[in-house]
């Protein structure tokens, strides 16, 4: 027989090594639950189609990833919830280039020390399109056009001060003139009044637009970019038409996943594992091909370097556009 006071001391001696022993068991089996990975976009945009096809890729691994869509002041809001959220490695979000431009003008309180970089997930080359059925057919009559009526011809972007507001002034001032800049909380939503006629023109990603031009409804007439794309081999570059788009200095417009400030290193250690291997899969590569967009294989503190640099960029370039725009 034991005693009552034997009993007692069992069960707690039990009790304590259970939790001593929790923690270690959370962090080897992480995860131990889904990930909460938030889009600060619309759905249907590029990055949304990018982290779904993530998802869907881990899936098969056993990893189960909530897309959640947190659209919004240009990803500021739903970057906001990714820099509150619990550091245990269950929330993370998807950067962009966008919301890095307001984080270098000043524009959002986030910073990026309230991140920690897991992985690069693409960069897409922005390009200019038109409704189909538009008269401005071509790069040198969007840009006569521009020239001949100043301010008039709308330019739809995903965002405000970020890349595509850079690039659609940039469309303005290679014509000498400027154009009337109307941004969107996504990519989804400007195609769509593009299609409808609702805006003369956008700045887009090939991946935001790629069904509405294989549906007719819109068409590429320029890209922002040195080369041409290899999904549109017959679009023409701003460059090789004479019109420099980027006088400040190369930028790039990239998309890449975040933790919050402070996750346990061997937590970040196996998000980056997870994600960049569903990154480099080969089905994530040919979805990514097909939106025209690039992947390379950068992570962790690379990565930090990169967003740093590009900020910086940003930054510099900001000052020459937004700021000269709004004398």
């Amino acid at each position: 027989m034991i005693s009552r006071h034997s009993f007692l001391r069992c069960a707690t001696a039990a009790a304590v090594a259970l939790t001593v022993g929790a923690p270690a068991f959370a962090q080897d089996t992480f995860p131990s639950k889904e990930i909460r990975l938030i889009v600060p976009w619309n759905a249907g945009g590029s990055n949304d189609i990018a982290a779904r096809a993530l998802a869907d890729i881990l899936m098969k691994k056993g990893v189960r990833v909530i897309v959640d869509n947190v659209p919004g002041a240009t990803g500021s809001i739903g970057m906001q919830k990714v820099a509150n959220a619990p550091a245990d490695g269950y929330t993370i979000g998807m950067g962009t280039s966008s919301t890095l431009a307001l984080m270098a003008q000043g524009l959002t309180p986030l910073k990026s020390e309230q991140f920690t970089p897991i992985a690069r997930v693409t960069t897409d080359p922005l390009t200019l399109l038109v409704p189909t059925s538009s008269p401005l057919g071509t790069l040198d009559e969007f840009v006569a056009q521009v020239k001949k009526n100043p301010g008039k011809v709308s330019v739809g972007t995903p965002g405000s001060n970020n890349l595509n507001h850079i690039f659609a002034v940039m469309a303005g001032r290679v014509a000498g003139s400027e154009v009337n800049v109307i941004p969107y909380t996504g990519g989804a939503k400007v195609v769509a009044d593009l299609a409808g006629k609702q805006v003369d023109s956008a700045v887009l990603k090939p991946g935001e637009s790629k069904a509405q031009i294989d549906g007719g409804l819109v068409k590429p007439i320029g890209v922002f970019a040195n080369e041409r794309l290899k999904v549109f081999p017959d679009v023409p570059t701003f460059k090789e038409k004479g019109y420099d788009v980027f006088p400040y200095g190369p930028l790039v417009q990239m998309a890449y996943l975040v933790a919050p400030a402070k996750v346990p290193e061997d937590v970040r250690v196996k998000l980056t594992k997870l994600f960049r291997e569903a990154i480099q899969n080969a089905e994530f590569k040919a979805v990514a091909a097909q939106g025209g967009a690039l992947v390379d294989d950068v992570t962790g503190p690379a990565l930090a370097t990169e967003i740093a640099s590009v900020e910086k960029s940003l930054a510099v370039v900001g000052k020459q556009i937004f700021v000269a725009e709004k004398k």
